[in-house]
């Protein structure tokens, strides 16, 4: 089978076929050109830097601890679940820029802390803080 050579049938062909060669590149460019984009794609978060000197706390703040066995304290002195909403709500509306800090026990459940942090923000807190201590080296 000849594809258009001049000349003696019988001879073999002495030209490389480049159009397969050139399909095969051809389809690895398109698959590169369609991947790419998603390979180089991430998502843009400003994360929070971490500092293990302690900041400072002034007046117009609220420390809430939550222990391991879920109990509750407001600047040291218990206070129930349930309270905490309109606790906060008349703390804030009393201080627009009340600063709300939430120190937590390490095995406290994350269910627990996302109710609190909802609380705050539907109480209009502004500023939630997370106090922890720093790692001894």
């Amino acid at each position: 089978m000849s594809f258009g050579r001049l000349g003696d049938t019988n001879e073999p062909m002495s030209e490389m076929n480049v159009i397969p060669l050139v399909d095969v590149m051809l389809v690895l460019l398109v698959i590169f050109i369609v991947t790419a984009p998603v390979i180089t794609h991430s998502v843009q978060l400003e994360l929070p830097r971490a500092s293990s000197s302690p900041s400072e706390q002034t007046i117009d703040s609220v420390t809430l601890s939550l222990d391991a066995a879920g109990r509750l304290h407001w600047d040291n002195a218990p206070i129930a679940r349930e309270v905490l909403f309109g606790r906060l709500r008349e703390a804030v509306a009393a201080n627009p820029e009340l600063a709300v800090y939430l120190r937590a026990d390490r095995d406290t459940r994350y269910e627990i802390l996302a109710r609190i942090m909802a609380d705050a923000r539907r109480a209009g807190v502004a500023r939630l803080g997370f106090v922890s201590q720093p790692e001894v080296n």
